[in-house]
């Protein structure tokens, strides 16, 4: 009788953990060195439409939408390490789930619906210190280069005074009364604006492989 070899025992023994691992997180896209996975991609589907209480969308269309959200975090996520920015604590999303869960009547309720959405406690708590994160760094990477010049505050003033006027607002706030809050609508437009510029540019410098050619 053929004794069989210690090699094919390690492999018996590696393949049944490996290949569902295979399986479950099948690797659809790269960015750089980063990866994005079937269940990542999965998830990011899942939680965008709990977080905006969507009807949960599977098709084509969706799932290529997805890829392009996780492309340009994955780009951030690089930019991140490169720079070595220091992430948060996860316990600094708790304020964010918290808030999430009042918005339900009861903890039953709110179990219920991560539930229908197919997302666990975990993966949503991921998501909203990602999303802290991420506001985070926009903040610390954009925010110092942003000037707003007085012209821009007082022709966003101008326009506003228009449609207050339209609406019946009275008395009209005051140029002083309105400046600060102008001024910070404008810079959050202008780190928005440079944030989709430098998103654009990087992707022209990072290479982007689609193993699903139905994500492109």
């Amino acid at each position: 009788m053929r004794i069989l070899s210690s090699e094919f025992w390690i492999l018996l023994l590696l393949f049944p953990t490996v290949l569902p691992s295979e399986i479950i997180d099948r690797i659809v896209i790269t960015v750089g060195n980063e990866v994005i996975t079937q269940s990542q991609l999965d998830n990011e589907m899942r939680v965008t439409a709990f977080l905006n209480r969507e009807n949960l969308d599977l098709t084509a269309d969706a799932k290529k939408r997805a890829a392009g959200r996780l492309i340009e975090q994955a780009l951030v996520k690089r930019e991140m390490d490169l720079s070595r920015y220091p992430v948060p604590d996860l316990k600094d999303a708790s304020a964010s789930l918290e808030t999430l869960q009042a918005m339900y009547p009861n903890g039953s309720e709110f179990q219920a619906a991560l539930e229908s959405y197919g997302v666990t406690l975990d993966e949503l708590t991921h998501r909203l210190w990602w999303q802290l994160t991420l506001l985070r760094f926009i903040e610390y990477r954009f925010r110092p280069g942003i000037q707003i010049p007085a012209a821009d505050v007082q022709a966003y003033y101008r326009q506003q005074v228009s449609q207050w006027e339209q609406k019946g607002i009275q008395p009209v706030p005051t140029m002083e009364e309105s400046h600060d809050q102008i001024e910070e609508i404008l810079t959050q437009q202008r780190i928005d604006e440079a944030l989709e510029q430098w998103i654009k540019d990087t992707r022209t410098q990072v290479t982007i492989a689609y193993r699903d050619p139905a994500l492109q």
